[in-house]
């Protein structure tokens, strides 16, 4: 019998400083109220009334989360970030502002996706992934044919997948995986496609920090 592994990891250090006392409280006060609760994970139960639900994967810090969800206040916003650092930073932004349409999963995103029902999600958002740019490490990257099979069941048709990133290895990686799954299109028609923002997108100081080899690409996908 074949031993069955778990995936591996596709993030690296879980925590790099010592948490500011306020966020190390609001993690102890909100972050319970804020977490995708154990279980399947029903947008129906988790927002009732949502007019639609939101992923994103690896949030960072919060910041293109939270202004997402001030933007708009009636979808769902499910966010996935092992990095102990980013949740805390991201509790603090939904606090702040007062969100109330955003949970959170901290731990693996696939083990988020997993309890989500089939079609259930509108839009997704993979921005600025750990590139892992060693060769022997590109087994550890996030967009997997796997992964990119798993996000294909849960968008509804017609949803949408944005993937960017500054390292040009992993936007080629990152292109070839996806559009290898017939459930995906790219919407691209010329290079400005790629090369500008769009226009919903929100630059975050991660992204200004320009720690890849090339200058952001983003890359935005259609469900069939």
């Amino acid at each position: 019998m074949t031993e069955q592994h778990p995936p591996l990891r596709s993030f690296g250090r879980l925590k790099s400083r010592p948490i500011k006392p306020r966020q190390a409280a609001l993690m102890e006060t909100r972050l319970p109220e804020l977490r995708v609760p154990p279980g399947p994970a029903e947008p129906a139960v988790l927002m009732p009334g949502a007019r639609e639900t939101w992923l994103e994967i690896g949030f960072g810090g919060g910041e293109h989360m939270a202004a997402q969800a001030g933007r708009h206040p009636d979808v769902l916003i499910l966010g996935a970030e092992p990095f102990t650092n980013g949740v805390a930073s991201a509790v603090r932004h939904v606090d702040e502002q007062g969100l109330g349409n955003v949970r959170i999963h901290d731990g693996d995103v696939r083990e988020l996706i997993a309890r989500l029902p089939d079609a259930s999600i509108a839009r997704v958002f993979i921005l600025f992934p750990d590139p892992w740019p060693k060769a022997r490490h590109h087994k550890r990257r996030l967009v997997q044919a796997d992964t990119v099979a798993e996000l294909a069941r849960v968008l509804k048709p017609g949803g949408a997948l944005r993937f960017a990133s500054d390292w040009a290895d992993y936007v080629d990686w990152a292109l070839e995986r996806i559009t290898a799954n017939p459930a995906f299109r790219w919407t691209a028609g010329r290079a400005d496609d790629w090369r500008i923002p769009p226009a919903d997108h929100v630059t975050t100081r991660y992204e200004e920090k320009r720690l890849g080899d090339c200058a952001p690409v983003f890359l935005d996908f259609v469900r069939a």
